[in-house]
């Protein structure tokens, strides 16, 4: 059996992995496409969708409750 003929699983799934990957981000990236399109969006607003189609918006238990990491007005006196 020569070296050819042996198939390297790591390196068989990693490509199988970057592939996947890449196909969800044109299918992403596609419907942003399609939306901007159907809601007649200037050149700018349609870019804006696509750069931003991997952001998910926060849920409500993301944002409720949540304690704040920085203070609205971090100069203010009282925020200390």
């Amino acid at each position: 059996m020569s070296q050819r003929d042996v198939i390297d699983f790591a390196a068989l799934e990693k490509e199988l992995q970057a592939a996947v990957e890449s196909e969800r981000r044109y299918q992403r990236e596609n419907q942003a496409k399609l939306r901007a399109v159907t809601q007649g969006v200037g050149y700018d607003q349609f870019r804006g969708l696509v750069l931003s189609s991997h952001l998910k918006p926060l849920d409500k238990k993301d944002k409720d409750g949540a304690p704040r990491k920085q203070p609205w007005n971090p100069v203010a006196p009282g925020n200390k």
